[in-house]
């Protein structure tokens, strides 16, 4: 056809049907395709002949058995070896979230999943197509070029280990276009020395994504520190960020070591970036130029090897346009950005993530053996979710708490919905740069008490003051870093208080490293 590129295909695949189907598309399309079924084989015809694209599959068999192993991830490298330029593209019948990563890291132009209709397999030959004519790809990330300079005056801080029992809580997942399109942004960023800036509504998993970034770098082995910027008062902001001398302001009795300078050597995540203030703005701008910090009160600069990943609910453009945030910052932030979908926009991850949180919450309830009927999870499945994946954990949860027996049926989803709606309004600690957050507590009130009036809800003082103590404990017990004495102390509470409230608003004690159970 006029003004199509008529490309020479390379299909290395151990499979029959998909690469026979495959290369027919291809063939009507104009293209000249060759199938080699060994990895072997594909590698040298690669190395003799021109191949304008290698379509590959990811899992191979082993000898005669049923296993399979991930060797397409061993055949970019190779492929690339010899030709760098080559565009490759990966075929699965089971994406995941690491290989997808990994995939793109190596340096896939693409990582797709086996097509299975007729439109699956257009869709994978346009994919062909677009890699056939475009320029030639970015080169894998080479580890060894990007590692940076490591700090040698501050030490490294040995990261918390990853265990088997936390592992599952933190995988992306997923298998919409649009959260697969998420994994391969995260490979293509994840061994580069940029920073990152992870935009996204309340609740869709932004430090999970960060996590994802840190885990899937060169820093993977260093520490990964949060910051949550609106959930630290302004006054205390700087010294959390970059730390103190003792007697650098009233009640410095000693010396703090900053978040940035735990962060040596690893990644540090700012999370909701957009919340800080101006003053703040420059001196972190101040730390992302010259590599420096300076603690509060103290004359000596100290280098640090940290990278920056920021993550934000706000339009940050719109935020410099009307100077609430400095432009110079934001163009620092970011050389890679990220932008999450919220849970409406991929309703088809909905019974995925719904069995998942039912799964994880049947152990901790002991209510093994629970299941959601076909008519609930398609209400779930029509729900809006302004919480997104945060509301929807909520949801199944409470789902379990409510049910009388095995059977999570389409009255108690409704049900649940119902009374859960006004809740999914009120921010929890997690949540505290929430839209009610941003508006003055009167306001608030006065919004209630029209909602109440209408007869839209109900027990308004309830409501307030459960927001009201999950945002007090919430706040001490970070503060406090996870010391529930001293964070009781604070509040003038007893120890018992203390833990009966982060146990009834799922305020889990805060500790630099530990990981929150969250699932994109």
């Amino acid at each position: 056809m006029e003004n199509e590129v008529v490309a020479k295909i390379l299909i290395i695949d151990d499979d029959k049907s998909v690469p026979r189907a495959l290369q027919a598309a291809l063939a009507k399309a104009g293209h000249t395709v060759e199938i080699a079924t060994e990895a072997e084989e594909g590698l040298r015809l690669a190395e003799k002949q021109d191949f304008d694209v290698v379509v590959a599959d990811l899992r191979w068999r082993v000898g005669s058995s049923t296993r399979h192993e991930p060797k397409g991830l061993d055949l970019i490298a190779q492929l690339r070896s010899t030709k760098p330029q080559l565009p490759v593209i990966l075929m699965t019948a089971y994406p995941a979230t690491d290989t997808t990563i990994d995939a793109t890291k190596r340096g896939a132009y693409d990582y797709v999943t086996k097509p299975g209709t007729h439109q699956e397999m257009e869709e994978l030959v346009e994919t062909v197509r677009a890699a056939a004519e475009s320029p030639q790809p970015m080169p894998a990330a080479d580890l060894t070029l990007c590692v940076a300079p490591l700090a040698a005056s501050l030490p490294p801080v040995k990261p918390p280990e990853r265990t088997e029992t936390n592992a599952g809580q933190h995988e992306i997942r997923g298998r919409s276009r649009a959260i697969q399109t998420v994994l391969k942004q995260i490979g293509r960023a994840a061994a580069r020395p940029v920073t990152v800036l992870i935009c996204g509504e309340t609740g869709t998993g932004k430090e999970l994504v960060a996590r994802a970034l840190h885990e899937h770098s060169d820093r993977a082995g260093g520490p990964f520190v949060i910051v949550n910027c609106v959930a630290i008062l302004e006054s205390l902001l700087e010294s959390e960020l970059f730390g103190h001398e003792q007697g650098a302001f009233t009640g410095a009795t000693a010396q703090r070591v900053g978040r940035f300078e735990q962060a040596n050597h690893g990644t540090i995540f700012l999370d909701e970036i957009g919340d800080m203030s101006l003053s703040t703005q420059a001196k972190l701008l101040r730390v992302l130029q010259e590599k420096t910090i300076h603690r509060v009160g103290g004359k000596e600069s100290f280098q640090v090897d940290v990278r920056v990943i920021a993550a934000t609910h706000r339009d940050l453009e719109r935020a410099v346009e009307e100077k609430k945030f400095r432009r110079d910052l934001y163009y620092r932030l970011n050389d890679a950005v990220i932008r999450l979908p919220a849970l409406r926009d991929r309703k088809e991850d909905i019974p995925a993530l719904a069995e998942f949180f039912l799964q994880q919450h049947t152990v901790e309830l002991g209510a093994t053996g629970s299941a959601i009927d076909a008519d609930a999870m398609e209400l779930l499945q029509q729900h809006p979710w302004p919480g997104n994946v945060r509301e929807l954990r909520n949801v199944v949860r409470k789902a379990l708490l409510s049910a009388r027996g095995h059977r999570i049926d389409l009255a108690l989803i409704r049900r649940v919905l119902g009374d859960t709606k006004l809740a999914s309004r009120v921010p929890d600690q997690s949540d505290a740069a929430s839209p009610v957050a941003d508006q003055p507590l009167a306001a608030y009130v006065a919004e209630l008490l029209d909602c109440a009036e209408r007869g839209d809800c109900e027990s308004v003082a309830a409501v307030l003051t459960e927001w009201a103590e999950r945002e007090i404990y919430g706040q001490a017990i970070r503060l406090a870093e996870g010391d529930q004495s001293k964070a009781a102390k604070w509040l003038g509470v007893s120890r018992p208080t203390m833990r009966e409230k982060l146990a009834r608003y799922n305020l889990r004690p805060f500790k630099e490293g530990a990981r929150k159970e969250e699932v994109l």
